[in-house]
C-alpha cells in the first residue's frame, strides 16, 4: 500500500470514528474499535486483538484502522513522570 493510500484510509477511518465517537464512548469506552473505511463496518472488542480479528474475519483482504475508544491511539507508549 502506498503512503498516500494509507493516509487516505486513516483519514476516512478517523472521520467515521468522529461521526460515532459520542455513542461509542458512552457504550464502549475503553474498548477497541477496528474500522474498515471502505464498507464503513466497525468491530468492537475488549482487546485490540479481538477487534482486529473480527474485522479480518469479515474483511480478510482489507486494511483496518484500530483505536482505543475514548483515547487518541490504540496504545500509549512512554514513561510516567514522578
Amino acid at each position: 500500500m502506498l503512503a498516500s493510500e494509507r493516509r487516505s484510509l486513516v483519514s476516512k477511518a478517523k472521520t467515521l470514528y468522529e461521526s460515532m465517537r459520542l455513542r461509542l464512548e458512552k457504550e464502549f469506552g475503553g474498548q477497541f474499535v477496528a474500522i474498515e473505511p471502505e464498507s464503513q463496518d466497525f468491530f468492537i472488542g475488549q482487546s485490540f486483538d479481538s477487534a482486529v480479528t473480527a474485522a479480518r474475519t469479515s474483511h480478510p483482504n482489507r486494511v483496518t484502522y484500530t483505536i482505543r475508544i475514548g483515547h487518541q491511539a490504540a496504545f500509549h507508549i512512554g514513561l510516567m513522570e514522578q
